[in-house]
């Protein structure tokens, strides 16, 4: 068995890219009157916190109907990615309202990103990496286009290790892939075999049910003094 495959059967057929793309296109009418607001406060947490330096570049994965979008400095260059039209028809809307001519957004696979190598100081990725068919496959294309000591950020919730709330989460994991998630996942499975190690790591709210984790890319043997919160 290759190693994609041993990925796929890990996910044991978890949920497959078009329904991911047909659930958030869904979602998009009425995303940020719902779960968009419940999860703004985090999200702005995030944004506010990324210690931008003008001139940076800066990738946002999966920015959805780009609430953040207007957070990010004029002097920084944004892209934003996903894979839901419907969401990025939001979210164009939205930077015509705000003017943002520093952002710029695509439609991509966020397991398959059409970027260059080593081309962003800032990768960000709010409520991604337990909403995609194969978190492998996209946080690898996150370190891949993140420049070596670069920093990815995750905002996301991860399985608790309390054996007990973990159990539950296990449990409710199948029915919440049919909303697009899965709550299953911990972060370190996530981090397992990457280059990334976590700088800092905290708990947002709402009910601090999420983790915002902030990881330096440590790849092609780029090494730099972290401390893990």
């Amino acid at each position: 068995m290759s190693v994609n495959e041993a990925a796929k059967a890990s996910l044991g057929g978890y949920m497959d890219s078009e329904k991911v793309e047909k659930v958030y296109t869904n979602y998009a009418i009425m995303y940020d009157q719902t779960f968009g607001r419940m999860v703004q406060q985090s999200r702005e947490s995030a944004v506010r916190g990324l210690r931008i330096q003008p001139g940076d570049r800066v990738l946002e994965v999966g920015v959805g109907t780009g609430e953040a979008l207007p957070l990010y400095p004029k002097n920084c260059e944004v892209l934003g990615i996903d894979f839901a039209e419907g969401m990025l028809k939001k979210a164009r809307k939205r930077m015509e309202v705000h003017q943002l001519d520093h952002v710029t957004l695509r439609h991509m696979d966020a397991a398959q990103m059409e970027l260059e190598n080593d081309s962003f100081d800032i990768v960000m990725a709010a409520y991604v990496v337990t909403a995609v068919p194969d978190y492998r496959k996209v946080v690898s294309e996150m370190i891949r286009v993140c420049k070596p000591g670069g920093r990815i950020i995750m905002l996301n919730h991860f399985s608790n290790g309390n054996k007990m709330i973990a159990a539950v989460e296990k449990m409710i994991s199948p029915l919440c892939k049919h909303i697009g998630f899965r709550t299953d996942l911990s972060l370190n499975t996530v981090l397992e075999g990457t280059t990334l190690v976590v700088e800092r790591k905290k708990k947002v709210n709402p009910l601090r049910f999420w983790h915002l984790v902030e990881c330096v890319n440590q790849k092609n043997g780029h090494v730099i003094p972290v401390v893990s919160a």
